[in-house]
């Protein structure tokens, strides 16, 4: 999973890139270059299952961020573009808004996405006039692949972001994810606030929730300034910060969650001896799937998956009564992963 972080100058996007992987930004703003990190997504399930497991290790499921220089909008969509390619084939954009010291966030967001639309513009433009030649000759997905591409520029000239194209159908939407077309990703806002306003009780951090929640995207309010001094914390110390300002946990936490809600992802889990492992998937992954994720082969060779879920380990204790008391699956290629699931593969290759 893995997810660009975009924002206008002084949002204060790379110091949350700095607070939510712990990497410090080696590549400064007016280099071009995009920062890279990833950072583990907490989940207090592992420790449930590890509980009752006791495994050598609990390793997290995984999230990785590219941190990209500021937006300025007036510099153009000709300097904008290339900065913008580097987040084009990410799987949700997280928007970093200033909401602190009298900025208009509306006027931000409005303005970033402009931005974004150009800049796909600029990306659909061409490949429309080269789809268009190719459609001569008759081909019939080549002639699909023009509409959709048509459909797609007529909105974008309309200013508007392809995200708000709903009647795309699943082949279509394939189509338009292909050419990693940023306004048409799944964003989340993040209301950047001061430390006087940590739950967004300003103008501007509620003008961002109210705008994700009209957009069908997510918010989450968070200081970057107070992230950063919490990263460089040790747990007792970070345990102790948090408790006194009435927070539970640092902002990777809510901001990964918010991330896995746009994307509709589902996690599950492999547990043994050796180690307990959360995994994600798509809520509409099979068993076959999920096993993919794990390994090709698992996919390839899959037989049946043996499965229960956490609920059943906190209610029996260990995997041994789970299965007398009758609550021990056994899935087919057929089943669909639910949330929370614990999953044995079965598979010959």
């Amino acid at each position: 999973m893995e997810c660009g972080i975009i924002g206008l100058p002084g949002s204060g996007k790379t110091s949350l890139f700095v607070a939510l992987t712990g990497s410090q930004a080696i590549h400064p703003g007016g280099s071009g270059r995009p920062n890279l990190a990833t950072a583990a997504i907490p989940d207090p399930t592992l420790g449930i299952i590890a509980g009752f497991i006791e495994p050598s290790k609990i390793i997290h499921a995984m999230i990785s961020f590219v941190d990209i220089p500021g937006i300025d909008p007036e510099h153009g969509s000709a300097k904008s573009g290339p900065l913008l390619s580097h987040v084009r084939q990410v799987d949700a954009i997280c928007e970093v808004v200033r909401c602190f010291d009298g900025t208009d966030a509306g006027r931000d967001i409005t303005r970033l996405e402009e931005e974004l639309v150009l800049a796909d513009q600029a990306v659909v433009e061409p490949v429309l006039d080269k789809a268009r030649r190719a459609a001569r000759s008759g081909d019939a997905e080549t002639k699909a692949r023009v509409a959709v591409l048509e459909k797609s520029l007529a909105v974008l000239e309309d200013g508007r972001p392809i995200r708000t194209v709903t009647d795309f159908t699943a082949a279509e939407a394939a189509i338009v994810r292909s050419y990693g077309l940023i306004s048409g990703k799944r964003i989340l806002y993040v209301a950047n606030v001061a430390e006087d306003d940590l739950v967004g009780e300003s103008e501007a951090a509620r003008a961002v929730v109210e705008h994700a929640a009209a957009s069908g995207g997510e918010a989450v309010v968070l200081c970057t300034l107070l992230e950063s001094e919490l990263s460089e914390l040790d747990e007792a110390d970070r345990d102790e910060m948090l408790e006194g300002l009435g927070l539970s946990e640092p902002a990777i936490g809510p901001l990964a969650r918010a991330v896995c809600r746009l994307l509709g992802l589902r996690t599950f889990y492999t547990a043994g001896e050796k180690e307990v492992r959360a995994w994600t998937v798509a809520d509409d992954a099979t068993a076959p799937e999920a096993a993919g994720v794990i390994h090709s082969d698992l996919q390839r060779g899959f037989i049946r998956a043996e499965c229960y879920h956490v609920d059943d380990l906190v209610e029996f204790h260990t995997e041994k009564a789970i299965k007398a008391a009758g609550r021990l699956r056994t899935e087919g290629k057929s089943y669909h992963v639910r949330d929370g699931d614990v999953m044995h593969m079965l598979f010959n290759v």
